[in-house]
């Protein structure tokens, strides 16, 4: 299912969601890598089967093998950082901030692409796990690396997106029986 049909699939009372599908996709100002980096990891964050089977594609190919396999690392490391951190910060107990994590990360330090890139496909996918911590720590680096907060926010705009199609498109499906 390409974007068209991801689109025409949504029901008429999610109609500003089609619309927001067309625009934060169609119309970003991202550079090609980091809009269908941001578009693939929060597809995958999404856990939307129907989302991802009709985004990937296309994200394909307007990535780079190194940079497919990067938005996917994004949205698997991601996936246990925003757990882990999201807990240590939700748990009343300070202490825990001062354990070692002792959890392996070590492709957020060698992504195998533009640093910038990963951090804002790390940052999109902790929007749609709601880790603070981590929405914090990524848009921090972002910021210090001189992105501004339009690219920001940009990525953070996919992900809402992404995500409220995906709910979308998920409960119909099981409204329909399927």
């Amino acid at each position: 299912m390409a974007l068209d049909e991801l689109k025409s699939a949504l029901p008429d009372y999610a109609k500003d969601l089609k619309l927001n599908l067309g625009s934060v996709i169609g119309n970003s100002e991202l550079p090609q890598q980091q809009l269908w980096g941001t578009v693939l990891a929060t597809a995958i964050a999404s856990r939307s089967a129907v989302v991802l089977r009709a985004l990937e594609p296309e994200a394909r190919e307007n990535l780079s093998p190194e940079a497919y396999q990067a938005a996917k690392a994004a949205a698997a490391i991601m996936a246990m950082n925003n757990v882990y951190y999201r807990t240590r910060h939700l748990l009343s107990d300070p202490e825990y901030g001062n354990l070692r994590a002792g959890l392996r990360m070590n492709v957020i330090g060698n992504p195998g692409v533009d640093k910038t890139d990963f951090e804002l496909w790390s940052l999109a996918v902790s929007a749609i796990n709601g880790c603070g911590m981590c929405l914090d720590s990524h848009e921090q680096v972002l910021r210090k690396a001189g992105v501004e907060r339009e690219t920001v926010q940009e990525a953070f705009k996919i992900a809402a997106v992404v995500q409220a199609v995906a709910a979308t498109l998920d409960a119909e499906a099981v409204l329909a029986g399927a």
